[in-house]
């Protein structure tokens, strides 16, 4: 695969990246699993959670490691610009017209109906990453405190992935001295 088919790939991606990049999942498996077998189910679930957990744009981080995986550095930096192409477009364009846009009732009923879209794809990525994750006692505990931490202790999401992130790898080191 050329650069430039990358670049066409990602861009297509970031033309319908509805939603932000938890909705990236799906269209992700789609394309390059399912479509062109490109890369693995499990190495695009393992990108999605390292994209989460690094700083940035996940859709762009995301894009970056698949693109390293499938043309190296140059394939990163390919995607990454790929993926935010045409929103980085139709940003400028929507800010210089924005005003008579939100008085419109077609296009509050077109954001509406994207809004239920984009929930439908988090619940599939929700999914996806539920199938993929190793449940055990240990880790539902985590679940339930990670939700008890945000829903109650009003913990905010850095300090909660922070908090586990610590939880976890002092699990692992644990279990690990175990064996």
């Amino acid at each position: 695969m050329s650069l430039f088919e990358l670049f066409l790939i990602f861009t297509k991606i970031g033309a319908i990246l509805l939603g932000g990049g938890y909705v990236i999942l799906p269209i992700m498996i789609n394309e390059f699993v399912d479509k062109r077998k490109l890369v693995s189910h499990d190495d695009i679930v393992d990108y999605f959670a390292l994209a989460q957990s690094l700083p940035g744009i996940i859709a762009a981080n995301m894009s970056m490691f698949i693109g390293y995986k499938l043309r190296g550095k140059w394939g990163a930096v390919t995607a990454m610009l790929g993926v935010t192409f045409m929103p980085f477009w139709c940003i400028v364009l929507l800010a210089s017209i924005i005003g008579s846009l939100t008085e419109n009732s077609y296009i509050q009923g077109a954001l509406w109906g994207v809004g239920a879209a984009v929930i439908a794809l988090i619940v599939l990525t929700v999914r996806e990453m539920w199938q993929k994750s190793q449940r055990g006692i240990f880790f539902y505990t985590i679940f339930i405190l990670t939700l008890l931490a945000l829903l109650i202790f009003k913990l905010s999401p850095i300090q909660t992935i922070l908090l586990f992130s610590l939880i976890g790898v002092g699990y692992k080191r644990i279990a690990e001295a175990k064996k």
